[in-house]
């Protein structure tokens, strides 16, 4: 007979969200919280950042993400959270039943409660569509701090960087760190993803910069010898390099999701929930880059210190049946939003709804119902720019037909 373990609430993901959220139900006296993790060592992501900014808000000290990572970690510990490394979740069961697999075998948790924290993942070579050969040397931002800070090696000296989100800026860091010198970082945008001002570093790290530059293919016999670029007016040429780092171009990871009973949101790739973080199964929540791609270390342990707060509250006093289920619709060029669904009557972990656009977007993002116009915001905005409405400026109690409608006007 298979073993069934029973807690309060059970976390997936041992991040910053998960670690984070876990801490702050211990605090609120929630007896029983287990984490499972399925590598083995507890952290996430920033465990393999070797560079600040890391824990500014957090702890009110500067750190590195392995440091940051640490303290998470210690403090949960310290709160009393049942952390367990080397235990993978296979499948998620209506009414919080979870199926698990560690060394020990194969069992069954039956949670109160489940929040789903487990991040996402960088888009590989396999699902951007670039040709040419298959030699070594190609990684992702993630693979290759896993290479230098976790195993001390180089997997190449002189990469081209394709992308440049702010994990673009950190494969840069990465690569100084260890004396790995990028031939250049390129962009198929007119302009960086990220921030505009903080492109100096490339420059300031001698790294040169193309925009308007696809990768077209990549050439190699056992390892990567150069690629091929193919540039807006249609010109191409071809860069020597040992190696290729896809950064960015996140997607939740929602595998464990996927198959299961919980909605997806085909907008963000994540699972669909409310302002306070519940899932389409109200014994199911998510917090931080589960449900979106993506912010920053921080802002996912924020966001899932105010979800756990609101689970603390949600088991001892369930709240009684919404008053109204609100549908959040979203016109292109908007991507998609977070949440997907609003209640009335409720704190909202989630206090704003958070945009991202799919292409520069100059005008204003309005917020309506049945064509009243309940909230305007002026924007100048690139793709992957976090835009937030406060939910507090949106008269809810107004909306019709349980829908409300975001576009952008007077785009130009």
């Amino acid at each position: 007979m298979t073993e069934v373990i029973h807690t309060d609430v059970a976390i997936i993901g041992s991040g910053p969200a998960g670690l984070s959220a876990a801490t702050e139900l211990k605090k609120r006296g929630i007896t029983n919280v287990m984490v499972l993790e399925r590598e083995q060592v507890a952290g996430g992501i920033p465990r393999h950042c070797a560079h600040p900014p890391y824990g500014v808000l957090e702890y009110h000290q500067l750190m590195t993400g392995p440091t940051f990572a640490k303290r998470n970690v210690q403090e949960a510990q310290k709160a009393g959270v049942d952390l367990r490394i080397g235990t993978t979740v296979v499948a998620l069961n209506p009414d919080g039943e979870l199926d698990v697999m560690s060394s020990s075998g194969p069992y069954k948790i039956k949670a109160q409660r489940v929040l789903l924290s487990t991040g996402v993942r960088e888009t590989p070579r396999s699902a951007r569509f670039v040709g040419g050969d298959r030699p070594i040397g190609v990684y992702n931002t993630g693979a290759l701090q896993n290479f230098v800070h976790l195993k001390g090696k180089k997997p190449f000296l002189r990469p081209l960087i394709v992308g440049t989100e702010l994990v673009s800026l950190s494969a840069i860091a990465t690569c100084r760190k260890v004396g790995i010198k990028p031939v250049a970082m390129i962009d198929s945008q007119s302009s960086a993803t990220t921030y505009s001002a903080l492109m100096m570093y490339p420059k300031l790290s001698g790294v040169p910069v193309y925009y308007g530059a696809n990768l077209e293919s990549i050439h190699g016999i056992g390892r990567v010898e150069g690629a091929t670029l193919r540039f807006a007016d249609g010109s191409t040429q071809n860069i020597a390099c040992d190696g290729i780092l896809f950064t960015g171009k996140f997607t939740p990871d929602s595998a464990l999701i996927r198959p299961s009973h919980l909605l997806i949101d085909n907008g963000t790739g994540g699972p669909l929930v409310d302002q306070d973080g519940r899932c389409s199964d109200p014994s199911y929540f998510a917090a931080g880059n589960v449900l979106r791609p993506v912010e920053t270390a921080g802002w996912s342990y924020r966001e899932a210190k105010r979800i756990g707060r609101f689970i603390a509250q949600d088991l001892a006093k369930p709240p009684a049946s919404p008053v109204s289920n609100i549908t959040v619709e979203v016109e292109h060029p908007i991507r998609f939003c977070v949440p997907q669904k609003l209640v009335l009557n409720t704190t909202a972990a989630l206090p704003h709804l958070q945009l991202r656009v799919a292409q520069a977007v100059r005008g204003h993002i309005e917020v309506s119902s049945n064509g009243n116009v309940l909230y305007s915001k002026k924007v100048n905005t690139q793709p992957e720019r976090r835009i937030l409405i406060p939910l507090d400026k949106i008269a809810l109690e107004h909306v019709c037909n349980g829908k409300l409608e975001i576009r952008v006007t007077d785009n130009g």
